[in-house]
This record gives structure tokens, sequence and C-alpha cells, in this order.
């Protein structure tokens, strides 16, 4: 508990390991989790350093594993997750381990080659089969076209562009067409026709089709949409021609026969072969897939022995190696109360790794500051998550995290005070509580889930004081809860009446209030009233005056506690007794009106209670005010301007108090510190002028000593004058301005209810004005718009508003009295958190 309200005590050591322990002994000590190493070679370049082999083969055999990790995924297998957290190998086994993802990297490599070459061959040859079906419809459709020219000789004509005039007067034989046949991409055909028709000059003849079917890329697996094209043309110079236009668009070319009969035979020939290959294709899939369903078995213990591996290796780097090069010697921070543990854990691996020399473990002394660790569990982890962001706490500050379980969900509370929405939220957290180590396992990536669910008790602890302050406002969807019964009287009617009425104006003064309050909360009645928001903003506005002033108070006295601690009490004398006294003096006197109004006034104009009746009652405002200034509260005559006996000399002395509290905080500590160095030099300059014989030599070596601290002392006064300068201003003008801070718990509660207010006349009461089944079926939808908007805006969006006010309420307002932030986080050599931090770099 100790480190709980303080962080833990911390010790700076020495850690003697013989070579051959020193691998199993790191082990431990990461299993443990509770050693922070410190970097003994920080000059030494990376790829200097003993064990940068070992860590290299880490780096190979994480680079296999992340190969055959890729290839698991891709064929959709699941990685079989035990949860088991195997141990580290012993460096034996890292040949082991290195042999298997050879074997299993070269086995898959070999098994992908072999299927992408199947899978090129077998889509050559469906290409093939496309070219063979298709082109023997474009020479039917030609041979039927050749008959037609014979019966038409208007047919001539497109000859004579085909092939020219020369070719129709070549002696009078018929001409030969030559012809190449390929697939293209679909998409490349309107530009492949167009350079085809430009380079030849429109002296070829293009037919195309398209493959209905989807061919898959061997290269990416991609499916594919391709055309089969056939090019007539006539002479060697425009086959080269077309030929280099057909490679220039990556068409592929395959042989196609001009006799009918070769082409049914090679198509019969293709179809047999790619029978053949699909049996072959199918044989090696199998077998590919039981590599990798055999590999996913194992493939999440692999990577956390590898991943551990690597750490040992990565930590030993840091260590020094002695004369004799059989020892190790390493510097750790480690916490006191663990000391025994850590021990403990050096001592098995001593006994694992078979060696007979056990380890040294000595503290050392140190002028350097430790690092700071507070434990934490799953409960105290989001609040101390929540005081880290502004800054981790020097060492051995008092921690702010432990108050702040209280204090953040209330202020959150309270301005956020509805029964319904607060419920909203604590269901949220609950089920997020419930489900914990489901939802935990689930390892999401998505960022805003992880700070919801890494926050999932401050949101449950948030919906139940919601609920409570909801309670107490009576507050639940912008209505009341008339549990209790009202006792207002308007008009000679009962409170059942008032609350079936609207616009009716609620005055205790004129007999309406019965004198017997309502049990617990507010009133119901009230939210019926006209003049309901000029009540609330009373009660809430002196609530968070009262609230903001008892919380820095209690962040002042926060600070008590660290200078006893540190054993600072001239801090204690020259800055906690004056600001407790300056807070006290002023503001919490003016809290101490607040309640003295409440107890004093009453609600009634009788006569015989004219002193104490609410048209007496002083403002309290105004009264502070005055104090300040020295000014007397002007009132009516037969109204008393005081509320208790001695009021005015009591805020005179008061005042006079705190204002001598503003030069006790900006002199009293330079002039003690200036004053005892003085005192310290002339004892000094006695005991140089007084000395024996043997006292020169060592004024000889002290001399320029004193006479260069005396110049650096001026300097530290100097800054010293101005840092309490600063210090005071800060606090004199903070207590003003934090007090007026903590007004935003009153502006965000009516916020909140208004806005909550405004969506039920708004949106549902629309809803309700309907009779029959159409009404059920619009107010079935209206209900549904109207629970999106107060889930979305009132809940998300007020509920991040509020819990951002009151994070700087703790930042600003709280934690500045007490608290520095200024040490740096206790980062220990555990793998726990380096396989988290591993997965999570993973599935980003």
């Amino acid at each position: 508990m100790a480190s709980l309200f303080r962080s833990a005590e911390m010790t700076l050591c020495q850690l003697f390991l013989q070579s051959e322990a020193a691998y199993a002994c790191v082990s431990e000590l990461g299993e443990l989790g509770l050693v922070q190493f410190r970097d003994l070679n920080p000059d030494v370049n990376v790829f200097q350093r003993k064990f940068v082999n070992e860590v290299r083969r880490c780096d190979e055999m994480e680079r296999k594993l992340r190969y055959l990790e890729k290839e698991i995924k891709k064929d959709g297998i699941p990685m079989l997750d035990t949860g088991e957290n195997p141990e580290a190998p012993q460096p034996r086994e890292m040949i082991d381990l290195e042999a298997t993802f050879e074997k299993l990297e070269n086995e898959l490599r070999e098994v992908n080659q072999n299927a992408e070459a199947l899978k090129r061959n077998f889509l050559e040859l469906t290409e093939l089969k496309q070219i063979l079906r298709k082109t023997q419809v474009f020479f039917d459709e030609a041979e039927r076209g050749a008959s037609a020219q014979m019966a038409d000789p208007s047919r001539e004509e497109e000859q004579v562009t085909l092939l020219g005039e020369e070719g129709l007067r070549a002696g009078g034989q018929a001409l030969k067409l030559g012809f190449v046949a390929g697939v293209i991409l679909r998409e490349r055909i309107p530009a492949f026709e167009r350079m085809l028709w430009r380079a030849c000059r429109g002296n070829v003849f293009l037919r195309q089709a398209e493959i209905e079917t989807p061919l898959e890329d061997p290269s990416t697996g991609d499916q594919v949409y391709k055309s089969v094209f056939i090019i007539f043309f006539q002479g060697d110079q425009l086959k080269t021609r077309v030929k280099k236009i057909c490679e220039g668009f990556r068409a592929t070319l395959y042989p196609c026969p001009e006799a009918p009969g070769d082409r049914r035979e090679m198509a019969m020939g293709v179809m047999t072969r790619i029978e053949d290959l699909n049996t072959v294709l199918g044989q090696t899939q199998d077998h590919r897939h039981r590599v990798l369903v055999a590999a996913a078995k194992n493939i999440k213990n692999w990577f956390v022995k590898v991943r551990k591996i690597k750490a040992i290796y990565h930590t030993l780097n840091l260590f020094n190696l002695d004369v004799t090069q059989k020892c190790l010697i390493a510097e750790c921070w480690v916490p006191v109360l663990d000391f025994e543990n850590i021990q403990l854990a050096l001592r098995r691996g001593t006994e694992r790794s078979g060696s007979s020399v056990p380890p040294i473990l000595n503290r050392m002394e140190t002028m350097e500051d430790p690092p700071t660790y507070n434990h934490t569990n799953k409960f105290t982890t989001g609040f101390q998550t929540l005081i880290d962001a502004y800054g981790i706490a020097s060492y051995r500050e008092m921690n702010p995290a432990p108050y702040t379980i209280i204090t953040f969900p209330f202020l959150f509370a309270v301005m956020f005070g509805d029964l319904g929405h607060g419920l909203l939220m604590a269901i949220f957290g609950a089920w997020m509580v419930l489900k914990e180590k489901p939802l935990a396992a689930k390892k999401s990536d998505n960022e805003i889930w992880n700070i919801f669910f890494g926050g999932r008790y401050i949101v449950l602890l948030m919906g139940l004081f919601s609920m409570y302050t909801g309670f107490i406002y009576n507050d639940v969807f912008s209505k009341s809860l008339n549990i209790f019964g009202s006792n207002w009287v308007v008009n000679n009617l009962t409170a059942d009446y008032v609350l079936k009425v609207d616009d009716v104006m609620l005055d205790p003064a004129e007999g309406d209030y019965l004198h017997h309050p309502y049990p617990i909360g507010l009133d119901p009645v009230w939210q019926l009233a006209k003049n309901k928001i000029i009540f609330q903003n009373s009660f809430k506005m002196k609530i968070s005056i009262i609230l903001g002033i008892i919380h820095m108070l209690f962040g002042v006295s926060m600070s008590l506690f660290n200078f006893t601690y540190f054993k600072n009490k001239l801090s204690i004398f020259c800055e906690f007794i004056p600001q407790v006294i300056f807070l006290v003096f002023l503001f919490f006197y003016m809290v101490l009106l607040m309640f003295i109004k409440w107890f004093m006034y009453y609600s009634t104009n009788d006569k015989t209670y004219i002193k104490y009746s609410p048209r007496c009652a002083p403002s309290i405002l105004i009264t502070f005010i005055n104090m300040v200034l020295n000014k007397e509260t002007i009132v009516d005559s037969e109204c008393d301007a005081t509320m208790y006996a001695g009021q005015i000399p009591i805020q005179k002395l008061l005042f006079v108090c705190a204002v001598i509290c503003v030069p006790w905080m900006l002199l009293a500590k330079p002039v003690y510190i200036m004053r005892n160095r003085r005192k310290m030099n002339y004892s000094m300059q006695q005991a140089t002028g007084n000395g024996d014989a043997e006292q020169p030599m060592h004024n000889n070596t002290s001399q320029p000593v004193a006479a260069h601290g005396g110049g650096h002392d001026e300097e530290d006064l100097g800054e010293m004058f101005i840092h309490q300068g600063i210090h005071t201003i800060e606090y004199v003008l903070g207590s003003v301005s934090h007090t007026a801070s903590y007004l935003r718990l009153w502006a965000l509660s009516l916020a909140h209810a208004q806005l909550s207010e405004v969506l039920w006349n708004m949106v549902l009461n629309k809803g309700l004005v309907f009779d029959g089944w159409e009404g059920g079926v619009i107010l079935y939808i209206i209900f549904a718009f109207w629970a999106c908007l107060t889930v979305s805006i009132l809940v998300l969006m007020e509920g991040l508003s509020a819990f951002l006010h009151t994070l700087r309420l703790h930042w600003v307002e709280f934690q500045s009295k007490f608290y520095s932030g200024q040490g740096y986080a206790f980062l220990p050599f555990s793998f726990e958190n380096l396989l988290d931090s591993a997965s999570q770099t993973a599935e980003e």
C-alpha cells in the first residue's frame, strides 16, 4: 500500500553473473519483470557488442516466422493460441529452432514456386483452349464470308483496302493471308486496336472476343479479365510489325494451326493436359495446406520463444565484461521491497544453468534520482494512466492516483448528473468489466475502443456516481421522480395538482412551502417551476464553489506530506503554512458564509423573523468583494448587513492575515537561506584566519572553491528570488482563477440538463401526441431517433466534454498545489511488456 500512495523505494544495484549462468538468470529476471538495467556501454556501437551475432540470428528467425505467418493468413488458417507462455529456450535450442524454421521456409518456398509454375502453365493452356475455341468461330465466319463474296462482287472493295491494288493484280494468283492469335487484357483492347490501325495503316484485320470467365494471375493471385484476338495480315514486314506491337502491349501469342483438323487435335491435347494439371495442382495445394496447418499450431509459441531469446541477448549487450572474460557485470534499478524475490530468481537461473558460482547482487550508493515505480492492478491502472499523462511523479512524491479514484468520477458526475444517462454509462462500463477476459483476448487494433476498454473501471465509476448525482438533482432524462411526495402548495392547491400544470412560479416566502423538505435531493415540483433555472443556478453555483475550495485545500494539504517526508521544514513554514492561511482565511471563509446563510435565513416574511427573512439575506459575492475592498455593505434599514456578531472586525482581521501571507511566501524562504549562507561564509572566514600550521595547505585548495562557491551562491539566490516570486504570484492569482474555474461544474451541469430537456420536448414529446396504431408507429420511429441523439450527443459528446473538464480540474487546479511530475518511469525488463508491445506492433 505504501507504493500506492507514494512511489516504491528504489535502489541501484550491481550484479555479477558468471558467463555460463548469465542467460538463464536474465531469463528469470525477464519473467519476474522487476529489474531495470542500465546501459554500461553507451559509447559502443550496437554492431560491435558481444552478442550482436545472436541478435542477428534472432532477427533472421523472426523474419522466417513472419513469412510463415503471412502465408498462413493468406490461406485463412486459424493460428492456435493456447494462452501458454513458454519459457525462453536454452541457447543450445536455438540451433534446433533455426533448423526447423529453415526447413519450413525452404519447403514452403519450393511448394509456392512449383504451384506458381503449375498455375502459369495452367493459365497458358486455358488461354490456348480459349484461342482454339474462339478462332474456330472466326474461321467459320471467314469461310461463310468468302462464299458470299463469290456471289457478290461488291465485296471486292474490302480486299482492296486490306491487301492493296498490287495484291489483286499479282499475276492472277490467289493470295494467302497470314495471321497471329493471342490473349490480351480486356482494358487494353481499344488502345491496342488504334495502335494496329495507325502503325499498319489499315492493312491488318483484327477480330477479338471476350473470355467470359476471369483468369487467375499466377504472380499476384488476382482475377483478371482477358480477350482473345486474331490479326490477319499479308507479308513478313507486317508480321514483324504486328508482333512488336503485341509485345509492347504485353499480349501473349499462341500457335494456332490453319487446318481445322489440326486445331481440333490440338484442342483435345490441351484438354487432356489441363485435366492432368488440375490433378497435380490439387495435390500441391493439399501439401501446402498440410504444411501451413502444422505450422499454425506452433507459430504463436515460436514467436514468443524467439522474442524472448532476442530480448535476453539484447539485455546482455548492456552488460560489461570483466578482465577475465568469465563474468558479466550489470547495473540495475530494483524495488527495495522486491529485493528478495529478485535474489530468488537469480538463484533459480543459476540452478537451471548448472553453474556452481552464485550471482552477487550488491546495493550501491548514488546521487542519481531513481525511477518512479507505482504498483498498480487492473483497477488502479486506468487512474494511474491519467496521472502519468500529465507527468511522471518525482521519486517518492505523493501519488494523486488513489485519491483520483474518488474525486475524478465524483466531479465528473457533478457535471453529468442524470440518473438515466448515468445508468447507460454504468451499464456499458459493467459490460466491459464483466466481459473483461474475452474482450481482452480479442486484442482489437481500434484505438478508440482500446481507450474505452483501458478505462472500463473509470467508465463504470463515472456512471455510478452520475446516477447518484442525478438522483440528488432528481433528473432522469430531464424528468423528475416523485417518490416521497412534494410539500409545496401553490394558490391553495396541493402538489399533485401542481405537477399537472405548467408555468408555476414557486416562492417559499408566499406560503407555498410547507416547511417539510423533500427527504433526498430536489423536490420534483421544481421541474415545472418557471423560476427553476434561477433556483438551480444559485444551488449549483454554490455547490461548485464549495467542492472546488475543498478540493484545492486537500491539494495544498498533500504538499505537507511531501515536505514532511523529504524533511523540508523550511518549505513547511515558508510555503505550506502561508498558503493554507491565505486559502482558508479568504476563500474557505466564503464557503462558511454560504453555510451560515443557509442556516440563518428562513423562507418566511413573518415580521417576527424579519432579520432572518430571505429579503434581508445578504449576497455572499457582494459580502466577499466588500471584505477584500474594505467597504461596508448597504442594505435595507430594517435589515442587518451582517450575518453574525462581530463579522466586520473578523473579516478585517482575516483579510490582513491573508495579505501578510503574500510577502511571507515571497521573501521568507530566500531571506532565510541568504542569512544561513552568510553565517556559513563568516564561519569559514573565521576558521581560515585562526588556523594552525597545517591550515594554509588546506587554504590553498579551498580558497578558489570558496570564491567560486560564493559567486554560484549569489546566482542561486537570484534564481531563488525569481522562482519564489513566480511561485507566489501563481498561487495568489491561481487561488482566484482556480476557484472561478470550478464554476465549470455548475455551467456544464446546467448545459447538460437543458440539452436533455430540449431533446425531450423537441423530439420525444412530438411522438406522444398521436393516437391509434399510427401513433404507435410514429412513436417507435421518434423514440429511435431520440435514443440515437441521446446516446450520441448527451452520453458520448457531453460525457467526453465533462471528462476533459474533470481532467483539467485535476491536472491544473488540484495537482498544481503539490505535484511536480518531473520524474521518469520505471521501465523494467519484462517479457510480458515486450510481448504485448510486439503483438500490438504486428497488428498495426
